[in-house]
């Protein structure tokens, strides 16, 4: 998205808050601004859902994107086994 002005700032915000939280509600939670690997696949994720809706093609997304959710769904829930591990 090529976007060379800011009357979209708003549009562009709301779009990404609602790929945030249908990234966290399908993989589980990550930090947006975090660098781990599930963090940075997650955002990579995000941002490819806010092009597919805004474009008006979000129905596509988890199609085109099956595996990578299912990967970072698998690595979060993953990580966060290891972190209850790792406090016993």
């Amino acid at each position: 998205m090529h976007i060379s002005h800011n009357s979209e700032d708003d549009n562009l915000k709301q779009l990404l808050s609602f790929s945030i939280n249908r990234i966290k509600g399908s993989c589980g939670e990550f930090d947006i601004y975090g660098e781990k690997e599930t963090d940075i696949s997650a955002k990579e994720l995000v941002f490819e859902r806010t092009r597919y809706a805004y474009n008006d093609a979000v129905e596509y997304f988890e199609d085109n994107f099956l595996s990578d959710i299912t990967s970072l769904g698998l690595a979060i829930a993953f990580a966060k086994e290891d972190d209850a591990d790792a406090s016993v």
